[in-house]
């Protein structure tokens, strides 16, 4: 049974982790304005300050904050301060029954992926894929429609992305209908063959990606073929490729002839052109919701991801 996180409310407190990266302190520090807007009240991990490497702390570390804001019955909702890489190392030691037993929203993207994919695929909970705090919304200037996707935590209403948000083509015609699942490609890939492997049957699937070479998205979208994940999925959603240039391998394919080519494989309703991802605007969607897809009407139709 899917479980959807209830909605925020003014003056509830929201937990701040890094489960992956350390965050930009400086951009962190910035977007606790636009918190304190919204009416929110913070608490930061304990560990969100650590640095290890390229990590944000040890594994067990970056764990704790995480179990420790889903325990923390003040903690109404986890919004993560930014991605970059880490979050599939503690997959495997994270307690899903706690999550389940304590559901509450949790929000990120890009790295984040690993997370989404895991703790749907463990407790059926609602998470949501959006902006996050020291990545977007404390940079100097920040598109005002990423910090709108924060409210719909608060409202119980549906997303209605058309084309007065940005242009959009079908690349496949058809209407497609499911449970929304996905987020960055190459953290995709990397769920494969995993005890939290992506399950794609019946859902629409987003996929996004930055600083990626088209032979290297050629590569993962392949992977995804093989595997299965974009002929079971019922409609395919492509954000946002950010930077996702030749640089090494040239001559080279371009992106939109790699994407063109798998999504013509297969023959799934496909629409591209969405903001969704390490872009600015950044659309914010719920993993496990319901959505509609059109290319048709060019819409994407996407349920309250909260109670």
């Amino acid at each position: 049974m899917i479980i959807k996180p209830e909605r925020l409310q003014k003056g509830d407190t929201v937990g701040i982790i890094a489960p992956a990266s350390p965050p930009n302190q400086e951009n962190l520090k910035r977007s606790l304005s636009f918190l304190d807007e919204l009416g929110l009240k913070v608490k930061f991990g304990k560990n969100l300050s650590n640095v290890y490497g390229y990590l944000a702390g040890k594994d067990q570390e970056r764990l704790d904050d995480l179990h420790q804001m889903f325990l923390d019955p003040e903690v109404k909702a986890i919004i993560c301060a930014c991605g970059g890489y880490g979050t599939g190392r503690i997959a495997s030691m994270i307690d899903y029954d706690l999550i389940k037993n304590h559901p509450k929203i949790f929000w990120g993207y890009s790295d984040i992926t690993f997370l989404h994919t895991a703790i749907f695929k463990k407790t059926k909970l609602i998470t949501f894929h959006g902006p996050m705090l020291a990545s977007d919304i404390g940079k100097e200037e920040v598109d005002p429609l990423s910090k709108q996707m924060f409210k719909q935590l608060f409202d119980h209403h549906q997303i209605v992305y058309d084309e007065q948000i940005s242009p959009l083509e079908s690349l496949v015609d058809g209407e497609a209908e499911g449970l929304i699942t996905g987020g960055n490609l190459s953290l995709l890939v990397s769920t494969l063959g995993t005890p939290f492997e992506i399950d794609t049957k019946g859902k629409l699937l987003l996929i996004e990606d930055i600083d990626e070479e088209p032979y290297r998205v050629d590569g993962m979208m392949n992977h995804l073929f093989l595997a299965g994940k974009l002929t079971d999925a019922a409609g395919i959603i492509i954000g946002d490729f950010h930077n996702c240039h030749p640089i090494k391998r040239k001559p080279s394919l371009t992106l939109e002839e790699v994407i063109d080519h798998y999504m013509h494989l297969a023959q799934k309703p496909a629409l591209k052109g969405f903001k969704i991802g390490h872009c600015s605007p950044n659309i914010a969607i719920p993993f496990g919701a319901n959505g509609k897809l059109s290319t048709f009407s060019k819409q994407f139709i996407i349920e309250s991801g909260i109670q």
